[in-house]
């Protein structure tokens, strides 16, 4: 998979990848190219945002910004999914994160200060995507969590590819919450393990297990 990311902190990105899953996949199920909309701005000295029409406070990324970085990496408006990271957005969640993560090709556009000019979104995209209800100071954040929940969806991103089936909002679980994990030891105080985990029974432990998701769902 190709997976650009439009960005003006390039170098926020940078622990990301030195972990798994994304260590894990880079340079092989995973081409993840990082752009700075500095570098290709057609303004004097590099700038890539102005104040909003109407007035108002903050700072707005230009629309000739953002066109001029597509256009240097690809010659034009690209044919494959564009997504814009915006509180306007399809809310993120593990469907469309599969449907993603299915792409070939797939490029991000992240923003700072009040966001995109409303015609990036119109135009320049294919699709916006929030990763939930609350601001945040910039678009690099949910940049890394789209690139994050895409990666361990490769093959080869998990230590143990069976950790990506039984996990919360898996088909396995039927979207639900992932049951409660448990570990040495078995006795600390006085904070006991459920009784089913300990008794190798694997039928009974799959069906808690299940239960104790469900429950889960439920409550959330």
């Amino acid at each position: 998979m190709q997976l650009d990311v439009f960005t003006l902190i390039p170098h926020a990105f940078a622990w990301l990848t030195e972990h798994r899953p994304v260590a894990s996949v880079l340079g092989g199920e995973l081409d993840l190219r990082l752009f700075s909309y500095r570098d290709t701005s057609p303004l004097r000295a590099r700038q890539v945002d102005d104040e909003p029409y109407g007035g108002g406070a903050g700072m707005v990324l230009r629309v000739d910004v953002v066109a001029a970085a597509l256009d240097a990496v690809y010659g034009g408006r690209p044919e494959h999914r564009v997504v814009a990271l915006s509180p306007q957005g399809r809310q993120l969640d593990q469907p469309l994160v599969e449907e993603l993560a299915a792409e070939q090709r797939l490029t991000l556009l992240s923003a700072r200060f009040e966001g995109f000019d409303e015609r990036v979104v119109e135009h320049l995209a294919t699709d916006a995507v929030s990763i939930g209800p609350y601001v945040l100071s910039g678009g690099e954040l949910p940049a890394m969590v789209v690139v994050d929940a895409i990666a361990r969806r490769l093959p080869g991103a998990l230590g143990d590819e069976e950790s990506g089936i039984n996990e919360s909002f898996s088909d396995a679980l039927e979207g639900g919450l992932e049951y409660p994990h448990y570990t040495r030891p078995a006795a600390f105080r006085g904070w006991g393990v459920p009784d089913v985990l300990l008794s190798g029974d694997h039928a009974r432990i799959d069906a808690w297990r299940r239960e104790q998701s469900r429950l889960r769902s439920v409550r959330a």
